[in-house]
Order: C-alpha cells, then sequence, then structure tokens
C-alpha cells in the first residue's frame, strides 16, 4: 500500500492492517532467524508500511485535536 491509499483508509480498518502487518513482521523474523526466509528484503518494507501506518494514525490525531480546539 501506498500512502497514499492509507491517508483515505478509516481509522479502523488502519488498525487492523497494523495488527497484521506487526503480525506478520512477527512471523518474518521467525522464518529469518530460522534461516528460511528467502526475500530477506520483504522484513524491511513491512517495516516501512508499519511506520507509515503509524504516521496516518497520528496525523489524524493530530488534525482531530486541531479542529477540535479550533471550534472552541
Amino acid at each position: 500500500m501506498d500512502i497514499a491509499e492509507l491517508k483515505k483508509t478509516n481509522r479502523g480498518e488502519l488498525q487492523n492492517l497494523l495488527a497484521e502487518k506487526r503480525d506478520e513482521l512477527r512471523t518474518l523474523r521467525f522464518k529469518a532467524s530460522e534461516r528460511q526466509l528467502k526475500e530477506v528484503r520483504r522484513i524491511r518494507s513491512v517495516k516501512q508500511t508499519i511506520a507509515q501506518i503509524l504516521t496516518v494514525l497520528s496525523n489524524g490525531e493530530e488534525t482531530t485535536h486541531a479542529s477540535s480546539v479550533q471550534t472552541n
């Protein structure tokens, strides 16, 4: 997923996707430690996706907070 798609996704779906990606990262790390993983670079891309999801989630909180402050 790219960042533009993540920005369009609602908060609940982002949290579900985050849980899936963290589980996938855990699985990939186990496979890498057992030398069963052929695509080691996949770990990097999953970590990047997790960071993007967390960024979108935190930016959403900031804009929600900022809009509530402006209305008060």
